[in-house]
């Protein structure tokens, strides 16, 4: 018998693969606070104020000097000195930054820095300032990934010390890995992979399996490689994929960690290892090729080309060398098939939010959409439809690769639908 991807899960693939519009386009914003473990949870959140200091007037410029003692630490791989830039905050607070600085020295940083970009408010002697971290993977990012942290300061002795973040006045941080429990960090060929997540290894295996396969679908103008984030808490995963993304019931995600000065930004895959754990051999497989597919064709970025097109893509490419029936694949559509509900229309970019009734069922259409292209057509004719879909309307692109109208694609859609599930 031939093994289905989610058979031994409580949850469908289709529901571990909810990729909606909204959320791509979310994911080109960048990151959300978390409400839970990071830096300045807790009791630290409200900032201490030294009692026994007086307050000076606040000068960005002088209390930068605190944040390059800090980036300097990082790279030295001196604790006490990090330590020394929170001497005075709360005990919680101090803790939080002593595990953030031993996660921040296990990756492999080509730098680590911090600037203060505005002031927020000054009250009392301290101040609250907005601060852009900026930051680089070494062999995987190109440029630097800028995050969003909110400090608060207080004098001392003629300079400034961190005494808390910025919750204390409704400032939420942007969330990265480090805020995570201590990190183990995994290097395999293609992929780097971190996270306090288990099976970290596999991952690392799995996506080094992958890449070859994706690569012989998309051609070699890619990075061929990824980082892979895994925490082990699923409200850490939700925050570190952007706003209004819930990982609860997905698996895996790609996304896009945004770029200092506005560039592209650079790929990361997503592992909410709950969900993911959940999944047979087959299923993990399948999940991790089909968010390859979509760093290696810009699909978490791309707002252009049709979601059913994007999505039913990363699935054929997912199942290209799989050992699996049409009809286990698309179980939830062949039973609608079988009792004589054949879809009319390729689905909307709306059947592919995470609330969908049809969720799986979208999936499964745009699976076979794409299926069928490179079963008729070939699949070089599939890989030049998507990549003319991405510069030009849906129907254009389906005029000139596969000189059909969009009426007359679907009618042959539907006809394949038909003969592959009734």
């Amino acid at each position: 018998m031939e093994e289905g991807p989610g058979q031994d899960a409580p949850v469908t693939r289709r529901r571990v693969l909810a990729l909606g519009a909204g959320g791509i386009g979310a994911l080109l914003a960048g990151g959300a606070g978390l409400a839970g473990a990071r830096s300045g949870g807790g009791a630290a959140g409200a900032g201490a104020r030294p009692t026994s200091r007086a307050a000076g007037t606040f000068s960005p410029h002088t209390a930068a000097a605190v944040l390059t003692n800090r980036a300097r630490a990082v790279r030295d791989g001196d604790r006490m000195a990090f330590l020394a830039t929170v001497g005075d905050a709360p005990a919680a607070f101090q803790d939080a930054q002593s595990r953030v600085y031993g996660n921040l020295r296990k990756l492999p940083l080509e730098g680590w820095r911090e600037r203060i970009v505005t002031t927020e408010a000054v009250d009392g002697g301290t101040a609250v300032v907005r601060v852009e971290v900026r930051y680089r993977l070494r062999g995987f990012d190109r440029s630097d990934v800028a995050r969003t942290r909110y400090l608060t300061l207080a004098p001392r002795a003629g300079t400034w010390t961190i005494v808390g973040d910025g919750t204390s006045r409704g400032l939420a941080d942007d969330t990265d890995i480090w805020d995570c429990g201590p990190l183990t960090v995994v290097r395999g060929r293609a992929g780097l992979v971190i996270g306090d997540g288990a099976g970290l290894d596999g991952i690392a295996g799995r996506l080094d399996a992958a890449v070859p396969g994706v690569t012989s679908v998309v051609g070699k103008g890619w990075a061929q490689r990824v980082v892979a984030l895994v925490p082990a808490d699923a409200t850490l995963a939700s925050a570190l994929a952007g706003p209004g993304q819930s990982l609860g019931q997905i698996a895996a995600l790609a996304t896009v960690a945004p770029a200092a000065g506005g560039g592209r930004g650079e790929d990361r895959v997503i592992v909410s290892p709950g969900t993911f754990g959940r999944l047979n051999e087959l299923g993990r497989d399948v999940v991790l090729a089909h968010e390859l597919t979509h760093v290696a064709t810009g699909g978490a970025r791309d707002r252009r080309t049709p979601l059913w097109l994007i999505e039913g893509f990363a699935d054929y490419v997912g199942y290209r060398h799989v050992k699996i029936s049409t009809r286990s694949a698309a179980g939830e559509l062949r039973r609608e098939v079988s009792a004589g509900r054949t879809p009319s229309a390729l689905p909307a970019a709306g059947a592919f939010a995470g609330g969908s009734p049809r969720l799986s069922q979208a999936y499964q259409e745009a699976w076979l959409a794409c299926r069928m292209v490179a079963d008729r057509y070939g699949e070089a004719a599939l890989v030049r439809l998507y990549r003319a879909a991405g510069r030009a309307p849906e129907a254009t692109a389906l005029r000139d690769v596969l000189g059909l109208t969009r009426e007359r694609f679907t009618a042959l859609w539907r006809d394949y639908v038909k003969e592959e599930l009734a």
